[in-house]
């Protein structure tokens, strides 16, 4: 290195260590600034670091799933093969060298031992049994139930327990703490079976640290109460460890070894590894992309803080400029405050955020991830990038604020007097330029059903929307010449003051956009899958289904009809019948035969061109999309009549016509395609040797109707059913209940049949997902930010401020014109904001909803455009927005007016 270059080394070295001190010493001056920039930036670097410190504590390692795996036994085996079997590592995966390895079926202790070193031991393990319990007169289930033995040390590994006992035989059950709030039992209480058969004495409460959620341990020698041979694995204990002998030998009779060490390469086969091994590069591009936004939405929010830190020093700048330092020199005093802040920023959020990870695990362990954690541990490298990219977003907000004190005019500086720097407009040429390309590279995205080329466009976008913002404040500044003086003033000094104003109404209109581009897509996606949705069954039909007891008919209907009446309102009960063969060995189908003159001619996987695809958009015959080749599917029952209102839900009109023709001995179909001059072709199809096999056509006298429903249907009337050669064979009952049961009244129907065993399906007429509460939460999101930046600019304004309220203090203000006048600031930030988040958020939603359906117009089979849907949840609450931050400005305002000195 030569001299010259050492010394500038040396005078950028101690340039900054200058700035560094110069910063420090402004952080302890103006405390209140400091203690703002501070909240923003260790804000979320407490929560990025209690994310990060709370995953990796439930990243088991290794040793940590085997101890959850296996207590204190060497090994769990696992049977699952007659013949030899191959394994991975750690028996996470296996594979037979048999095309069609056979199941073990009841495996005992004696076959297990038989096989391992003399003196091992082994005990049964079931870790998915069925359980439900009747609770008051409910039944509930979502129990994970298990059967090990507690009592014995190598079953007492697996569990910790709270209280109580093992149990001590098949009547004995042990809970979790949430299993017992679920069924509302103390230790010592019963709890008895959801079909009332059997009943158990709570003994103990233990704790599966791989499971939190409502767990009961049952003894092994209690019957299942659903699968009679569920999976058993062993947990052995060997007198030595588990050598390459033992995996060989375990592994040639085929069972599946999992042990504390890793098991040895097989020459049988390979296990190829999970998907999850692989790396996501569309999810980790868009993680950066929503982490960069969230980096500009910190920087958006501090950068006021800065901008005005610059104002008010602007004297001390100018008399360092005088003293010889140049535009470097004061660059690097301005970027030094952000750096100090944004490590003190990141200090203090890493610092709380591990001290909140470690109090707050056993929450994050029980409500968040339902299992206990691993060690206490950080994670070093996160928490440092988390670090860098705090002091990163210390510097980029006050990049701005440190041109803008390079270029200040000295004399003006040295004055006091404030000297704005004319907006040029360049930044407004860039801004429309990144509006429109982000726009373009969005929709491009969109077309291509790229997540990550679409976030690219709006966060292009939402730049060039930051670049403009301080060119339309001046703007509207010109328009409020006109409007009364607390606005007026507000308006004027958001346009003198855009270097914190531009960022404050920016960082609102980015959160308000993301907001509203989310909850319009969401909302229109909403819309189509409702509009799409075609029920199965009409809205409010409630399908019964029982096991075949043939010898309790009339009873059984009676207990049917009973709670249906009772719980559901029920206005008809009619019974299904299905339509069966009656020499198959198997399971066999009716259904209809299509005219080929009728079916759709193309098949979307035949390679189409697009002059096909065109054609088959416009052919009538393929408006419903592409017939199945395998043939159409229809529900065939055997009616005559009874069940046809409740099963189509047809008017009166053609439920009349279509039960004379069932009384008539013919059929009804659901789809009029398949009835030629009101006749229909019927082909039965029974099981053969090599697949089904098609009986000739019988033409039979049918009525047809359209009813809208998912479900294609067949009724055969009992008739037309001797005719085809078919069976009928009662299936369950149809309840036409009196609209769509809610939650409480199925609760209760389902455990009044519960005894018989009975399946309850209810068809609720629509999709079962609702976005409305993702909608307010992304409404409440944007919100605070809104509350935020209008709090945060609005208190810098009034600190900046404070000569001009003098002013008007001695010129005869009134004492409430201060309070209005923070009113009208925060109502400028707030207001603006919100009105360009709302106009780009909606903008974005149309762009990509547009090439979307641009894109699905040319395909087919055709498929449901997307709906320009307004997301009214998320507006109402972003409208509320700015009149709360307003109302809140002018409350927590002071309306006495500052005198700053007083003239003698």
């Amino acid at each position: 290195m030569t001299a010259g270059r050492g010394g500038r080394l040396a005078g950028a070295v101690g340039s900054w260590w200058a700035a560094l001190r110069i910063a420090r010493r402004e952080a302890r001056r103006a405390r209140g600034r400091t203690a703002l920039v501070l909240a923003m930036i260790t804000l979320p670097v407490l929560v990025l670091t209690f994310t990060a410190v709370s995953w990796d504590m439930a990243e088991l390692t290794r040793a940590e799933r085997n101890g959850r795996q296996l207590g204190v036994a060497d090994a769990e085996l696992l049977w699952v093969a007659r013949g030899p079997v191959f394994q991975d590592a750690w028996g996470e995966g296996w594979g037979s060298t048999e095309d069609d390895p056979l199941p073990t079926g009841p495996v005992t202790a004696g076959q297990v031992t038989a096989l391992l070193p003399a003196g091992s031991r082994a005990i049964p393990l079931r870790r998915w049994v069925s359980f439900d319990a009747r609770v008051g007169d409910r039944v509930k289930d979502g129990f994970n139930g298990r059967a090990v033995d507690l009592a014995d040390p190598l079953g007492r590994g697996l569990v910790r327990f709270r209280s109580g006992r093992a149990p001590a035989g098949p009547d004995e059950i042990a809970v979790s703490p949430a299993a017992l709030r679920r069924l509302d039992v103390r230790p010592g209480g019963t709890v008895t079976s959801g079909d009332g058969s059997r009943s158990w004495r709570v003994v103990g409460v233990v704790e599966y640290p791989d499971d939190l959620g409502p767990v009961v341990t049952l003894h092994p020698a209690a019957p299942s109460p659903a699968d009679p041979e569920p999976e058993t694995s062993w947990l052995v204990d060997l007198p030595g460890a588990v050598d390459e002998d033992t995996f060989g030998r375990l592994n040639e009779h085929g069972l599946v070894v999992r042990a504390r060490t890793p098991a040895p390469p097989s020459n049988a086969g390979s296990v190829p590894p999970p998907d999850g091994s692989r790396v996501d590069v569309e999810g980790m591009s868009v993680s950066v992309l929503v982490g960069g936004l969230g980096l500009l939405e910190v920087v958006l929010l501090v950068g006021p803080a800065f901008a005005v830190g610059v104002r008010r020093r602007r004297r001390d700048l100018a008399l360092i400029a005088v003293a010889g330092g140049d535009d470097a020199h004061l660059r690097r005093i301005v970027l030094a405050d952000g750096v100090v802040l944004g490590a003190l920023g990141a200090a203090a959020g890493v610092s709380l955020g591990i001290a909140a990870a470690f109090a707050g695990r056993p929450l994050v362990e029980q409500h968040l991830y339902g299992a206990r954690f691993g060690g206490y541990r950080c994670w070093p490298e996160a928490l440092a990038a988390i670090a860098a990219v705090a002091v990163l977003a210390g510097v980029l907000a006050a990049l701005a604020p440190a041109w803008t004190a390079a270029r200040q005019d000295v004399v003006a500086g040295l004055a006091g007097r404030r000297t704005p720097p004319a907006h040029r407009r360049r930044w407004l040429t860039a801004g429309v330029a990144l509006v429109v390309g982000g726009a373009g590279v969005a929709a491009l995205g969109a077309a291509r059903t790229a997540p990550t080329v679409i976030l690219t466009g709006l966060v292009l976008g939402e730049l060039g929307l930051v670049f403009a913002t301080p060119t339309l404040v001046g703007l509207l500044a010109r328009l409020g010449r006109s409007l009364p003086l607390a606005p007026r003033i507000a308006l004027r000094d958001a346009s003198r003051n855009r270097s914190s104003t531009a960022p404050a109404i920016s960082a609102v209109m980015a959160a308000v956009a993301g907001s509203v581009g989310v909850g319009a897509y969401l909302a229109s996606d909403q819309t189509r899958s409702a509009a799409a949705y075609e029920p199965s069954l009409p809205p409010g039909t409630v399908l019964v289904t029982l096991p075949d007891r043939a010898d309790r008919a009339g009873p059984v209907l009676d207990q049917i009809a009973g709670p249906a009446r009772e719980h559901l309102g029920a206005r008809t009960v009619a019974p299904l019948v299905d339509a069966g063969c009656a020499t198959a060995t198997g399971p066999c189908s009716v259904s209809p035969v299509l005219p080929p003159e009728r079916a759709c001619p193309w098949q979307p996987h035949d390679g189409l061109s697009e002059s096909d695809r065109r054609r088959a958009r416009a052919d009538a015959r393929c408006r419903g999309g592409p017939d199945d080749r395998l043939g159409p599917f229809f529900q065939a029952v055997v009616d005559d009549g009874a069940a046809l209102p409740v099963l189509t839900g047809a008017g009166p009109a053609d439920v009349a016509a279509a039960t004379a023709a069932l009384r008539a001995g013919g059929v009804v179909v659901t789809d009029p395609r398949y009835v030629v001059a009101g006749r229909v072709d019927i082909v039965v199809s029974r099981p053969g040797p090599e697949g089904p096999v098609p009986s000739p056509p019988t033409t039979i006298d049918a009525y047809a109707f359209h009813t809208g429903l998912g479900v294609r249907q067949l009724l055969v009337s009992p008739r037309a059913a001797d005719r085809l050669g078919l069976t009928a064979r009662p299936l369950g009952w149809a309840v036409a209940a009196d609209g769509v049961p809610d939650e409480d009244r199925q609760d209760r129907f389902r455990a009044a049949l519960r005894p018989l065993g009975a399946q309850v399906e209810v068809e609720s007429g629509g999709p079962t997902g609702d976005d409305r509460p993702a909608l307010f939460l992304l409404a409440a999101a944007a919100g605070m930010i809104t509350l935020g930046a209008a709090g945060i600019a609005t208190g810098l304004a009034a600190a900046e401020g404070r000569a001009d309220l003098s002013t008007l203090a001695a010129v005869g203000a009134g004492p409430g014109l201060r309070r209005l006048l923070s009113l009208c600031q925060a109502g400028v930030i707030a207001v603006l904001g919100s009105a360009l988040g709302i106009a780009a958020g909606l903008g974005s939603a149309v762009i990509i909803l547009t090439a979307l359906n641009r894109r699905y117009a040319g395909t087919w089979p055709v498929q449901d455009p997307y709906p320009v849907v307004v997301p009214w949840t998320t507006l109402g609450v972003l409208v509320l927005v700015p009149l709360v931050a307003m109302l809140g400005a002018g409350f927590f305002t002071r309306s006495r007016l500052p005198v700053e000195r007083r003239l003698d």
